[in-house]
Parts: structure tokens; C-alpha cells; sequence
């Protein structure tokens, strides 16, 4: 097949597809199937990476600053978004565990009134 016969141009392959893509979000939001969640619980805020230092070594960091900030929350270190001071997550570990905000001991977590409470003694 010759150019002079192709029925259809590289360039309208290339709009047909971003027009159908765009297409079918805009039906999938009309029609709800996109999910929006309004609950912030369990969402990570960010993943992060900790840089080791040796004394006296330098090292890269990106001038622009992030659009997060850190606040201690309980005696944890949490991350905070700039623009939503609302949204707030504690930094954790690869085991789910706090991070300290001071090198003091772990900050006592209260239990449930059920908890609290000592078993019955069955002597």
C-alpha cells in the first residue's frame, strides 16, 4: 500500500486516541465510577527517604523546598501538608512504628477503658 492510499494520517491516529481517552474519563465522572475520597485516614501523605550523612561529607539536595512540614504529634514526628494543615500523617517504618520526635523514652500510649481494667481473679 502506497502513501498516496493510506486512508487515515499519523496525526489523526494520534488525536482520535487522546479524544477517546479523554472521553472516557469525562464518562466515567459523569457516571460515578471514578471515586473520589473524601477520607483522609490511611492515605499516605508522601514516601521519603533518609539521606545518611557522615560528618564533614556534603551532599545534593533539591533547592525547592517541598510543600510538606514536620510537627511533633504525640511525641511522634508527623508530616504536614502546607497548603491542608488538617492533613497530617506520623512517620512510620518499614514495621509500621512511630517515629520519635526526641531521643527520651517512647511516649506511653493510653488504652481503652476495657483494657485498663485487670481480669477477675477465677481462684
Amino acid at each position: 500500500m502506497s502513501h498516496s492510499e493510506a486512508r487515515f494520517t499519523v496525526r489523526s491516529l494520534i488525536a482520535t486516541a487522546i479524544g477517546t481517552i479523554i472521553a472516557t474519563v469525562i464518562v466515567l465522572e459523569a457516571s460515578g465510577k471514578i471515586d473520589h475520597s473524601d477520607n483522609k485516614d490511611h492515605v499516605p501523605v508522601g514516601e521519603f527517604e533518609a539521606i545518611h550523612i557522615k560528618p564533614g561529607e556534603q551532599f545534593r539536595m533539591s533547592p525547592k523546598s517541598s510543600e510538606l512540614h514536620a510537627v511533633c504529634e504525640q511525641g511522634f514526628l508527623a508530616i504536614a501538608a502546607d497548603v491542608d494543615p488538617d492533613f497530617r500523617g506520623i512517620l512510620v517504618d518499614y514495621k509500621n512504628r512511630g517515629v520519635r520526635c526526641s531521643r527520651g523514652p517512647a511516649p506511653v500510649q493510653e488504652q481503652p477503658e476495657q483494657e485498663r481494667q485487670e481480669p477477675a481473679n477465677n481462684e
